[in-house]
Formats: structure tokens, C-alpha cells, sequence
């Protein structure tokens, strides 16, 4: 009985999602024929990839606004800068330095539009994120095919298609790549450690940390747990739901940019395309729910995510002599992260 209860226990735990990936990407990797140096070089490329932008979901969950789609929002907000300060050719650490501030205006900008929307859908958060991203998505798209050489003038013709309207299909950043990656870089053995990269997404993470210790994340908080006895109490929980969004889009906005930069050119029409489900489904993956996540949800759902989708693929192709079963596992993997996770909240919430 007392087995029976703690096999039960852990069913309804944290740690089923974590176990389910650690014991798929065991598999995985033995069936792949990768070395585990070459594996862990790739997760930590992928940890200061995408930290960043996993780290961003974790303030709206706290405050029950469930997995914020929407920061595909931010990472279009630094893509429009970035094209900007492209188009006008500003290198290096000041063109960094200018994709910052205009990124961070536009987030924020951004953020503050989304958070008024969804005050107006209380308990329908999420999917209202999701269409957001496609909404904004079509302006985007609207802004780069169209605008740029029409109502856009830009010096550099380099990133125009040769008809003078509209952004080419892909930008190099080689004036960026490597700009910060390189900084501290240790190697020990085969293994790359971009150390003040890795430390950039451990301060972001100590940033999350310290805003949910301040008054405005015990406020938070208290929205999270309960909005009606927030309001009683004097809490102006339509600016904190505000507020909540500024902040997770425009943390977007950085990891995005810290994304792009690491791989040093982007698609410019689909680069920010699955940024929400892929975060959502790692955080989703290190044992976070729609209702709670932590720094270490986000840390090790990292971690655990990007190992199964790095081998999956060549397991596939050992496995099936069809690399192809690999990539749509990879989607399955993503998805059904996100499904499986819903499930458990609704079965949760039901008892």
C-alpha cells in the first residue's frame, strides 16, 4: 500500500515530465551514436540560446496568467531593431548597444498593449497570447515585405530583394556574430564553456529571482493565487497584470537577441516563429505547470528539452534509416510536452 502510494505521489508530482525526458533522451542518445561531449557542447549552446526566453514565461505563470505565447511579441520587437540599425549599418558594440535601447522601447511598448488586452480575457490567457503572436506576426510581416523601401528608406540596398521593396528572406549578422560569446570562453577537454554568456543568463535568472522577492512580486503572487482576494485587499491587479507582461516581453526581447547573435544570421520571416512553443514546452519539460514555475523549471528544462531534441533525430536515422521519423519526433516532442503538461494541470485542478 505505502509503494502503491508513492508511485501515486509521484504521478502527481513535479517530477513525471523530467523523468519522462530524461529516460527519452537516455534512449535517444544511445541509440544516436553521438559522443556525449559533442551532446553537451550543443545543450550549452543551446542553454545561452534560448535561456533567456524560457526564463521570461516563468513571471506570468506566477501571477496565473498561464504560458505566455505572446513573447514571440518581443522577439519580433528586437528583430524590427535589429533590421533597423542594420539597414542604417551601425557595427559592432554600438550597434548592440542601439538594438538594446530600441528593442527594449518597442517590448515595452508592446507589452504594455498586450497587457490591456488581456485584462479584458481573464481566465482565457493563453490561447488570447497565441493569437496575439499571430496577429502581430502579420504586421510584421506587413512592416518588412512591404514597407521597407516604400515608406522605409534604408542606406544599406544589401538586405533589399533586387525588385526595392521589402527585407531578403535571410540577414548575416557576421558585423555581430561572436560580439559577446567569445568573452571568457574556457575549454576543458573538448568542451567549449562560453562563461560570461552562461553567466549573462544566470543574472536574468537572479533578475527573475529578485523581482519575485520585491513587493511587486509578493503582489504578484498574491493575483496568482487568488484575484478577487487581491482586489479586496487593495491591489491594483489590472496594472500588476500589466506590469507582468512589460516584463516577460521584454526579456523576450533580450534572449532573442542574445539567440540571434549567438547563431549570427536569421531567417527574417520565420526566425521568431516558434519561439513561444519551444520555450513553453522546456520550461514545461523541467517540471513546470500553467500554475507554477521556478528558476529551476526553467534551468533544467533547458537542459533535459534541447538534450532529447539534439539526439533525437540521428536516433531516428540509426534506428529507422530515416532521419526524417527524428524531425517529426522533434515536433512531437514539443507539442505533446505542452499537451501532456495540460492534461496534468486539468487532472489536477479536477481533484
Amino acid at each position: 500500500m505505502r509503494i502503491n502510494q508513492q508511485v501515486y505521489r509521484f504521478l502527481n508530482s513535479e517530477h513525471l515530465v523530467p523523468a519522462v525526458f530524461i529516460i527519452l533522451s537516455f534512449f535517444a542518445w544511445q541509440f544516436s551514436g553521438l559522443s556525449g561531449t559533442f551532446v553537451l557542447n550543443q545543450v550549452i549552446t543551446r542553454f545561452i540560446r534560448d535561456g533567456i526566453l524560457v526564463l521570461s514565461l516563468i513571471i506570468p505563470v506566477v501571477a496565473g496568467m498561464g504560458l505566455n505565447f505572446a513573447i514571440t511579441v518581443g522577439a519580433m520587437a528586437v528583430q524590427t531593431a535589429l533590421l533597423i540599425v542594420i539597414g542604417y549599418q551601425v557595427e559592432g558594440i554600438p550597434g548592440i548597444v542601439l538594438v538594446i535601447i530600441m528593442g527594449v522601447f518597442l517590448s515595452a511598448l508592446l507589452g504594455y498593449l498586450i497587457g490591456r488586452i488581456l485584462n479584458r480575457v481573464k481566465g482565457k490567457e493563453m490561447i488570447t497570447t497565441i493569437i496575439i503572436g499571430f496577429l502581430f506576426n502579420s504586421i510584421y510581416q506587413l512592416i518588412f515585405l512591404v514597407g521597407f523601401g516604400t515608406l522605409i528608406d534604408v542606406p544599406n540596398k544589401d538586405i533589399i530583394l533586387t525588385r526595392g521593396i521589402g527585407v531578403r528572406n535571410t540577414v548575416d549578422l557576421g558585423m555581430y556574430r561572436d560580439t559577446i560569446d567569445k568573452l571568457w570562453l574556457l575549454k576543458v577537454g573538448g568542451i567549449e564553456l562560453p562563461l560570461f554568456m552562461i553567466l549573462v543568463v544566470l543574472i536574468f535568472a537572479g533578475f527573475v529571482f529578485y523581482i519575485l522577492r520585491t513587493r511587486l512580486g509578493q503582489e504578484v503572487k498574491a493575483i496568482g493565487s487568488n484575484t478577487e482576494t487581491s482586489e479586496v485587499l487593495g491591489i491594483d491587479t489590472r496594472m500588476i497584470r500589466i506590469k507582468v507582461m512589460i516584463l516577460s516581453t521584454v526579456l523576450a526581447a533580450f534572449g532573442q537577441l542574445a539567440y540571434l547573435q549567438n547563431i549570427g544570421m536569421f531567417d527574417v520571416y520565420t526566425a521568431h516563429l516558434n519561439t513561444g512553443i519551444i520555450s513553453c514546452a522546456a520550461l514545461l519539460a523541467g517540471g513546470a505547470s500553467i500554475k507554477s514555475a521556478k528558476i529551476r523549471h526553467a534551468l533544467i528544462g533547458i537542459f533535459l528539452f534541447h538534450t532529447l531534441f539534439i539526439v533525437s533525430p540521428q536516433a531516428g536515422q540509426n534506428l529507422f534509416n530515416n532521419a526524417a521519423l527524428g524531425e517529426y519526433f522533434r515536433s512531437f516532442v514539443a507539442y505533446g510536452t505542452i499537451a501532456l503538461a495540460l492534461i496534468f494541470n486539468v487532472k489536477h485542478e479536477n481533484k
